[in-house]
């Protein structure tokens, strides 16, 4: 297959910049597998579009602010710096801009008011990622610092720069664990009085963490869609629910995953364990495209993908890239806005 295939116009207006008023009021275009049907509906409307028995699982991990803005020292030039994985107490896998000017030993400054945040460049890496050491100059704690002076990463299809209300909405309501650089976005529409009514019909949630990384929104450089590659995610699945999982397979209900990065941590988990689900935290490089096989999933809530992405994909892996196709033509047709603030997609 080729990745050309996998193409469609977006209209630049459909680009969602801003969240919808209210979490649980975002639109939801529900596909259903079997036929292709479409029906148009609301996201409070999802309680009633699952059946009792239902299992649902949401990532809880957490965004932090990741993106740093700041000075090169001594010069003074600005710089940027994107923190994408912690390798150990003191260094970074991170994106930096602009990275010729960035070689090892260049040393960066974050700073506001008294609190300052520095950074050593170690390593250079192509597309300017950098390997730093990160240090403050008062010895205080560097989650501390990055909390004070760091952004909320939006996505760079988010042409505005991040406000404080970002720290709140570009986060779902149980986000628990921290170490994302991008939000699981299709929990983005759940509010907690959503997952309680879900609960009062008799559909389980559970819980389980995948930290997602920034190549969530890198493009797929090659031509044919078999070459791609998706880059390590870490995970963790707890016990609790790698149980819940098991037994509802066991039973024949359906699991049903919130977001691409749930799905993609239920799979691993699943072939890791040989057949069940194990316990376990371990690391995400499953690729899911068309042709290959869901052993868990039965049903994904999702946001609009880009195109060309291993987000779209997967979707169209999961209920085929025609009746994908024809829904999200449907969608620019009604006015859905597409992307991580925009609306919602739930597919049976």
């Amino acid at each position: 297959m080729l990745v050309s295939e996998f193409d469609f116009e977006l209209p630049r207006d459909r680009i969602a910049q801003v969240p919808s008023l209210e979490r649980d009021q975002a639109r939801l275009l529900v596909l259903e597998r079997a036929s292709g049907r479409l029906r148009h509906q609301r996201m409070t409307d999802l309680p009633g579009l699952l059946a009792p028995g239902d299992l649902l699982v949401v990532n809880d991990t957490r965004v932090f602010p990741a993106r740093l803005l700041g000075r090169l020292v001594p010069s003074g030039d600005t710089v940027e710096c994107l923190l994408l994985t912690r390798l150990n107490d003191e260094n970074w896998d991170a994106l930096v801009s602009p990275g010729r000017k960035l070689r090892v030993g260049v040393v960066l400054m974050f700073e506001q008011g008294r609190c300052r945040l520095c950074a050593e460049v170690l390593e250079c890496h192509p597309r300017g990622r950098r390997t730093i050491r990160l240090w403050t100059e008062d010895g205080s704690s560097v989650d501390g610092a990055i909390d004070r002076l760091g952004h909320i990463p939006l996505p760079p299809y988010v042409k505005r720069p991040d406000d404080s209300s970002d720290r709140d909405r570009y986060q779902t309501v149980y986000a628990r664990v921290r170490g994302s650089v991008a939000a699981p976005t299709a929990g983005l529409h759940l509010t907690t009085a959503l997952l309680m009514q879900l609960q009062a019909r008799d559909i389980e949630v559970r819980r389980l963490t995948l930290h997602v990384g920034y190549g969530t929104f890198q493009p797929i450089r090659v031509e044919r869609v078999e070459d791609h590659r998706v880059e390590p995610e870490p995970y963790d699945m707890p016990a609790e629910t790698a149980t819940a999982v098991n037994r509802a397979l066991s039973a024949g209900r359906r699991v049903v995953a919130v977001g691409t990065t749930t799905t993609r941590t239920l799979e691993t988990a699943f072939r890791e364990g040989d057949g069940q689900l194990r316990a376990d935290s371990g690391v995400s490089d499953l690729y899911l495209y068309p042709g290959v096989r869901f052993y868990v999933v039965g049903g994904l809530l999702t946001n609009f993908h880009l195109p060309r992405s291993s987000l779209l994909m997967l979707v169209s892996a999961f209920a085929g890239w025609e009746s994908v196709r024809a829904a999200y033509a449907d969608a620019l047709r009604k006015g859905y806005r597409f992307y991580s603030y925009g609306d919602a997609m739930l597919i049976l």
